[in-house]
């Protein structure tokens, strides 16, 4: 059973997508998308230094981009598909539940909106590793677990005074690391994005998904393509269960998986939290015999 996942943002690093230029095409794809995202994801995906692309409305059509693009070169019919966050939206494109042209437009829109939610107030994230009192320390603190990634990981979402305030008394035995976001994802500082994205929306005629499509909200997998496209839309403001979309792979016996660009960050949650299950990160375009030889 095999499950292909892509990554939410903060995967992103600077001119990750240089060497994926050289195969065909995908210069030729990702000018056309560029269009569509209103950004010069060329430019972006090589030239561009990490703050620029820590920019919200930047990385989220950056990362679907990259990982449609790897997708396409690497020619996989997965059985199950998830997407971490921001990637349900390449995920959703690639069961055909939206054209890679409808989730790119839709997450251009889904960028600009959180980018200027996070305006409002001084957000960011910090990831707990581990520890004993996690989700008791983030209430006594005011924050929120954004994501919940299993294999003993939790995001914490919140003001900057809040995660300073978790700095100086972590849980026990935690270890603490910074995200390099630009907000609080997916906790109730992302409200004013979500009406917003339901407006993009409004016009799309999703599809149901082709193949098994799990979402981030509980980990189920979704059959109909309009449910999934409302739950993306409500995700953006509720925390992502990523936790429970990996016990749903566990349960339908995926044995291996393979991480769309930039990959690492998902398959390292797998070795964790699915172990047993053989995984190929896409990073470079040297990653992609080994993962064909994962699909065989």
């Amino acid at each position: 059973m095999l499950v292909i996942v892509a990554p939410g943002q903060g995967a992103q690093t600077p001119g990750f997508l240089a060497p994926w230029l050289e195969l065909p095409g995908v210069t030729e794809r990702l000018s056309a998308w560029s269009e569509i995202v209103e950004l010069d994801l060329i430019h972006f995906g090589t030239d561009a230094d990490a703050d620029e692309i820590r920019d919200t409305a930047v990385a989220q059509p950056l990362l679907v981009a990259a990982s449609l693009a790897a997708a396409q070169a690497l020619g996989a019919a997965p059985d199950i598909l998830a997407g971490h966050s921001v990637g349900e939206f390449a995920a959703a494109a690639l069961a055909g539940v939206l054209t890679p042209e409808q989730a790119l437009a839709l997450v251009r829109e889904r960028g600009r909106a959180m980018a200027e939610a996070a305006a409002v107030t001084e957000t960011g994230m910090t990831a707990v590793l581990g520890g004993t009192d996690v989700l008791e320390t983030l209430d006594k603190h005011g924050l929120t677990p954004a994501n919940n990634n299993g294999a003993g990981q939790v995001v914490a979402g919140g003001t900057l005074d809040q995660l300073a305030a978790l700095k100086e008394e972590p849980p026990t035995r935690a270890r603490l690391i910074p995200l390099s976001v630009a907000g609080a994802f997916h906790t109730v500082h992302m409200a004013p994005a979500v009406e917003r994205l339901r407006a993009a929306a409004a016009e799309t005629q999703p599809g149901d998904p082709a193949v098994t499509l799990l979402s981030n909200s509980d980990g189920q997998a979704v059959a109909g393509g309009a449910e999934f496209v409302e739950r993306m839309i409500n995700q953006v403001s509720n925390p992502v269960r990523w936790d429970l979309c990996m016990e749903t792979m566990a349960s339908l016996g995926v044995d291996r998986m393979i991480e769309l660009l930039p990959g690492g960050t998902l398959t390292g949650l797998a070795k964790r939290g699915l172990r047993g299950v053989q995984t190929v990160a896409l990073k470079t375009p040297d990653d992609l015999d080994a993962a064909k030889e994962l699909v065989k």
